[in-house]
This record gives C-alpha cells, sequence and structure tokens, in this order.
C-alpha cells in the first residue's frame, strides 16, 4: 500500500506544476472572475505544497544543512519575486508592502514557526533540544539584519520620513548581502557541525535515519519541478493579488495586512517542513529553517527592492513603526533566552507562540 500512495503522490506533485505553468498561461494579465480565482488559488495551494516536497527531496539528496538552505532559498525567491511584482503595480499604495512583508516573515518564522516546532518537539520526546552555537549565531545575524534594514531607517535624518537615502539603502542591501555570505558560507563549510540535529546527550547526529536518499537523475527532475511550482506561484499568486487587496479593503482591515497575507502564503512550504523535522526529534533542522528563512527574507529581499526601486515610482518606506519594534526587542530578547540553554520544554514554545499572536491581532487592529 505505501509504494502505492507514494506513486500517487509523485505523479501529483509532477502533474500540479505543469498545470500552475499552464493555468498562467491562460490567465496572464486577464481580469479574474470569482469561479476562476477559486480555481487559481486551488492550483497555488497545489504548487505551494508540490514545491514543499521537491525542496525535500533535493534537502534529503544533499543532507543537512545544505537541505534547510535549498528550501529557504526557494520560499525566498517566492516572496521577492512576489513584492518586487506586486510594487511595480500598486503605485504609493505599495510603498510599504517590502517592509510589512519583510517584518512579518520575522515575526511569522521567529515566532510562529520556531514555537510551534518548539512546542511540537517538546510534547511528542519531552525536551526539544538544538545546537545552541548554531542557533544563536542564526539569531544574532536575524536581529543584526532587522535592526539595519527595519529600525535604522526611523531614525535617521537624510531623508524625510522613514525611508532610507541613496547611500543608505545601498549600504543597507550590501551589508544585507555580506552578512547572509557569511552566514551560509560559516553553516555549510567551516562550521556545519554547527547546524546539525543533536540527541538529548549532545551528541551530532550526522546522517538522517529515514530512506535512502533519492538518485542524482531523481533530485534533478525535482530541481526542474521546484522551478516550475516556484514560476507558477508568483504568476498565480500576482493573479489573484487584486483579490486580496480588495478583500482586505472591503473588510476594513490596514493595508499592512496584505504584507501578513503574502508571508503566510509563502512561508507554507517552510511551516510544514519544519513541523515534520519537529515531530521527528530534529528539532535543530527546524530552527535552521525558521531562522534561515527570516534571515533570507531580510538578506534577499532588500537588495532586491533596493535594485528595483531604481525603476519603481513612488516611495520605499522600511522603517518600522514604534509597535512594530517593541515586538521586535521582545523577540529578539525572548529568542536568545530560548537558544542559550539549547533545550526546550513546551513552555518556550507556547511564549513564542503568544508573541506571535501579539502581533497577529495588532497587524488587525493596530
Amino acid at each position: 500500500m505505501i509504494p502505492e500512495l507514494r506513486a500517487l503522490a509523485a505523479r501529483w506533485t509532477a502533474a500540479v506544476p505543469v498545470l500552475g505553468i499552464v493555468l498562467l498561461a491562460l490567465t496572464w494579465g486577464r481580469d479574474l472572475s470569482g469561479v476562476v480565482v477559486a480555481l487559481v488559488t486551488a492550483v497555488l495551494a497545489g504548487a505551494v505544497l508540490a514545491a514543499v516536497h521537491h525542496a525535500e527531496v533535493i534537502a534529503h539528496r544533499v543532507g543537512e544543512p545544505f537541505g534547510s538552505l535549498v528550501l529557504a532559498v526557494a520560499v525566498t525567491i517566492i516572496e521577492v519575486a512576489l513584492i518586487v511584482t506586486l510594487m511595480a503595480d500598486g503605485g504609493d499604495k505599495s510603498s510599504t508592502l517590502a517592509r510589512d512583508t519583510v517584518f512579518a516573515a520575522v515575526m511569522i518564522t521567529c515566532n510562529g514557526i520556531l514555537g510551534l516546532c518548539l512546542l511540537t518537539g517538546a510534547l511528542r520526546h519531552r525536551v526539544a533540544v538544538f545546537n545552541s552555537e548554531g542557533t544563536g549565531a542564526a539569531l544574532a545575524t536575524v536581529a543584526t539584519l532587522a535592526t539595519l534594514s527595519l529600525v535604522l531607517p526611523t531614525f535617521t535624518t537624510s531623508k524625510p520620513g522613514p525611508e532610507f537615502s541613496t547611500a543608505q539603502l545601498t549600504f543597507a542591501a550590501l551589508s544585507s548581502i555580506v552578512l547572509y555570505g557569511l552566514f551560509v558560507a560559516t553553516q555549510t563549510v567551516r562550521h556545519r557541525d554547527y547546524f546539525l540535529p543533536v540527541t538529548k546527550e549532545g551528541e551530532v547526529v550526522d546522517a538522517d535515519d529515514h530512506a535512502e536518499g533519492p538518485s542524482a537523475r531523481t533530485a534533478l527532475i525535482s530541481l526542474g519541478l521546484l522551478a516550475l511550482a516556484l514560476i507558477g506561484v508568483v504568476g498565480l499568486a500576482k493573479g489573484v493579488s487584486p483579490t486580496i487587496e480588495s478583500g482586505v479593503e472591503s473588510a476594513g482591515l490596514p493595508h499592512a495586512v496584505v504584507g501578513v497575507i503574502i508571508a503566510l502564503l509563502v512561508l507554507l512550504p517552510e511551516t510544514i517542513a519544519a513541523v515534520r523535522a519537529a515531530r521527528r526529534d530534529r528539532v535543530q533542522t527546524s530552527l535552521n529553517l525558521a531562522l534561515g528563512s527570516a534571515m533570507a527574507s531580510i538578506g534577499l529581499t532588500i537588495p532586491a527592492v533596493a535594485i528595483a526601486s531604481v525603476w519603481l515610482s513612488g516611495p520605499l518606506v522600511l522603517g518600522l513603526s514604534s509597535t512594530h519594534m517593541v515586538l521586535l526587542v521582545l523577540t529578539v530578547l525572548v529568542g536568545t533566552l530560548t537558544v542559550v540553554p539549547g533545550r526546550a520544554t513546551p513552555l518556550q514554545g507556547g511564549v513564542h507562540l503568544v508573541l506571535f499572536a501579539a502581533y497577529l491581532e495588532l497587524a488587525v487592529n493596530p
């Protein structure tokens, strides 16, 4: 029965990315009716899940921590493409979209995904165990990137409003690329063992205890299907984005909620993969996915929007409000206290989830 289910899953995850591309070609640049929007949304969700599957196949082939890096970068490519395409069409009302989406990604990953994985791992295995050296380095990088890109614009004076001047934006973009590159080199080359799962006794687990990894041919096929799935997600999401924005406006919600919805959508693959890893007592892999996505979201999005700002009209607002800065500081502080011991109980997971709930509440009712 299990081989038949696997074969069915393989056919499904191969068909959906192709279907997404076909549907994208049929709907590109057209006004969509309610029925078509529902169909596009369903295929988009399927493409997201297919992307998760193919990213995990590639991850299983290359091993940890490379696997977490593949999925984090793939998800961030979706996010960056969505932000840039929506900003290109949105004018002045999209001036805060990059800030809102990136901050939403940080809150979702550092509180939502991280808290859910700690809670899942601790409830299932009594204590969630991870490597404090690698996780601490990741959290420090996320905190630095967030401060340089999202906090400082609120206090700079070279340009009125919470915006960077051209020179400041260039510095922030270059700093983001350098820090992200240094982290990737640390994670994959120099201190790879800091980012591998550990046992309760502190021993590094350098091998997956699951089935034998896929062949190189299978991994290459999954790489191609992953690319198709990502293109489909980006294009289809752009097609339904007017519906999302009009729905937010009709509900009387702040425009920042659009950024939250986009971040929730593109981080769905990451959430599924991270919770699966936590259930297998691979909490370090979960944290690699969560913090790696937060880091990639800032480290790749800020340079992308900095380049896009050359031809995009309207301002680029990156500075956070005082309320969001409080949430960011509290997230970093609580995250530090969570990471230092190298193990967590359900309490730590619950604390992070409460912070995430507070962020959602303030996004809807600022």
